[in-house]
């Protein structure tokens, strides 16, 4: 059985309709079809082999199962084509995964070239449909295999021959330099027609020119162009493409704590993660994104923004349900593997000041208000009026007793603040005065019944001792002014009690084995986000070298292809939870982009002006794979 690898041994392609998780032996261990939220017919990573993987790898000398990683892998260019490569004795090989970004049936391609000597090479697909609960019929139609199994057919088409052995397609062959093999997974409804037999070669053409395409709108030229390119390309990819609709994660059920309980599905659209994924968006010069988020965010709210919830499905479904899967043990026996998500009903105040926010960065960036998004949004303000002052589940989303969270408080205020910027810009109709009359009167309150004067700092919420990294982000949506010694006490009251020494920061205390404020039992690892959030606040206070130290920290984090999981075990020194998350890199991209700011200008730049006016950054020349366009574009 094969060991599970950790967490950062994945990379990621997709389609912007879903995506595929490919480990650096050659396996693909995740894979929902047709859809981010559809069941997953690769299961391996919450389970075994047995539960569904895709492996292409060089065979062993005596033909047994090679254990081998990659000696070296990389995404081709500024693209989502995964290049990995192995060293033989006998000779070295590439394999080129990726999915063609599509409007119809999604198709993994997967390319085997020979770059010396020659390599016998295996092919293992083990499809289980249903996360791993279902074993298809397998047969042959027209010289193509194809499992079936309910509602989903998989066509699986290549050059070389294939075998059904034990409920696994087998393909052994040989490539030697020059030679190439293309295995082509193709999914349809069991009852349509067969796909079209595919063309691997101007299917890898078409789609390095699409990101290329891509990449030529990204208005960031800073010093940390790299990652926060690889991190645009990982928000792009986490977009479902039909609606418009951002997935937090295209995974469920990674744990915040190996062997707990803290395991969650991602496989949906948060509107708060989705707005600060469209302000990264929209910063860096992506204004198509925020037209079709805009969209997504009137079908998803309809008439019923009363009643608004804090994640919806991708296409706007409402209800999310969440349930167990018995069946799979959980990546590393963390249980229980959890789809659909019981937060969907929760209270969360704070999403009412990311939405607003992002409809005002949309409009700063060129985004006209329409006459539908303004009725929604007086909507929704109304609604806010009508509710601020209860109790939520907050940002972390509680599984305890609501309270009167701080950062919730806080985003209140951002919702009146911004949309008092509207309508002073004359992009919105509303009563002036007492806009301005509650913005001033959530801003008293919160600093009153919010703030520990003994220790000089912002709390989790109104009475309590704990303290919350979210508050961090209170100089950076403009609630107070960096120089506010307030301000200086949170960071510095954060760093001493939610960091690590090496500034890596939890989002709120938990106490192991007993139930701590969110309801939960167990601990969890450091979050890459409010790490982010640390080196906003200390740039923003003035500690600029301190905050680029943290950031290349912060950096270093990432795996070999750029990659970042919600949280970070420093005693362990891996990746934890949801993997890519939106979050983790909104983060980076939106750190790095304050950092360019604040050691280019004279000044910091507070709450939504740390955004760039539209065109102010130059634009940079494509790149391109200069591998694989001379072969293949």
């Amino acid at each position: 059985m094969k060991r599970l690898p950790r967490i950062e041994q994945y990379g990621l392609i997709g389609d912007m309709q879903t995506s595929a998780h490919v480990c650096d032996d050659g396996s693909i261990d995740w894979l929902c079809l047709p859809r981010f939220d559809s069941p997953a017919v690769f299961a391996g990573l919450l389970g075994t082999q047995k539960h569904g993987t895709w492996q292409i790898r060089p065979a062993s000398p005596a033909g047994r199962s090679g254990s081998g990683a990659v000696a070296e892998r990389r995404y081709c260019g500024d693209s989502l084509v995964l290049e990995s490569v192995w060293r033989t004795p006998t000779g070295s090989v590439r394999v080129l995964d990726f999915m063609p970004p599509r409007d119809e049936a999604p198709q993994v391609v997967r390319i085997v070239e020979g770059l010396a000597g020659e390599v016998p090479m295996v092919s293992a697909m083990r499809p289980r449909p249903g996360y791993g609960s279902v074993s298809p019929w397998i047969h042959e139609v027209g010289g193509r295999m194809v499992a079936e199994a309910g509602a989903d057919a998989l066509w699986l088409d290549t050059c070389v021959q294939q075998v059904e052995k034990d409920g696994v397609i087998v393909s052994a062959f040989t490539v030697a330099a020059g030679q190439s093999a293309a295995f082509v997974l193709s999914w349809c409804p069991s009852h349509a027609a067969a796909p079209e037999i595919p063309d691997p070669e101007a299917a890898l053409a078409e789609t390095l020119t699409f990101w290329q395409g891509w990449m030529q709108e990204c208005t960031y030229d800073g010093p940390y162009r790299e990652p926060v390119v690889r991190s645009l390309i990982a928000l792009k990819a986490m977009t479902y493409g039909p609606s418009g609709g951002v997935v937090a994660a295209p995974t469920t059920s990674l744990p915040e704590e190996i062997g707990g309980g803290r395991n969650w599905d991602y496989r949906f659209t948060w509107l708060r993660d989705a707005s600060t994924t469209l302000a990264a968006l929209l910063g860096t010069g992506y204004r198509q994104e925020a037209q079709a988020w805009r969209r997504w965010l009137l079908r998803a709210v309809a008439g019923d923004p009363e009643n608004l919830q804090i994640m919806y499905g991708i296409t706007g479904e409402r209800d999310l349900r969440e349930r167990e899967l018995p069946w799979l043990p959980g990546y590393e026996e963390s249980t229980p593997v959890r789809v659909g998500n019981g937060a969907a009903d929760q209270l969360q105040l704070d999403v009412y000041g990311e939405v607003i926010e992002t409809l005002y960065l949309a409009h700063q960036s060129g985004v006209a208000h329409c006459a539908d998004t303004a009725v929604l949004h007086r909507r929704l303000i109304e609604h806010l009026v009508e509710r601020w002052q209860e109790p939520d589940e907050g940002i972390w989303e509680i599984r305890g007793v609501r309270r009167h969270f701080v950062h919730s408080k806080v985003m209140a205020w951002v919702a009146i603040d911004r949309t008092i910027r509207l309508v002073e810009a004359g992009a919105l109709d509303m009563n002036l005065d007492s806009l301005v009359e509650l913005r001033e009167t959530i801003h008293r309150e919160v600093c009153t019944q919010g703030f520990d004067p003994v220790r000089n700092t912002f709390t989790q919420s109104y009475g309590s001792t704990e303290l919350d990294a979210a508050t961090l982000l209170i100089p950076r949506v403009g609630f107070l002014p960096p120089d506010d010694p307030r301000v200086i006490g949170t960071v510095d009251a954060v760093r001493r009690e939610l960091a690590t020494p090496d500034g890596l920061v939890r989002r709120y205390p938990t106490v192991g084995d007993h139930a701590g404020v969110d309801g939960l039992k167990g601990d969890e690892g450091t979050f890459i986000l409010c790490s982010f959030w640390l080196v906003d606040a200390l740039a923003l206070t003035g500690r600029l070298d301190e905050a680029h130290t943290l950031f290349e920290r912060l950096l270093a984090l990432r795996n070999d292809l750029g990659l970042l999981a919600e949280e970070y075990d420093p005693v362990q020194q891996r990746q934890l939870g949801n993997f890519p998350q939106a979050f983790s890199h909104m983060g980076l991209i939106q750190s790095a982009r304050l950092l360019h700011q604040l050691s280019t200008r004279s000044s910091p730049h507070r709450g939504a002006a740390c955004v760039p006016a539209p065109g102010s950054q130059k634009r940079r020349p494509r790149q391109t794979c200069k591998d694989l366009t001379s072969q293949h574009a």
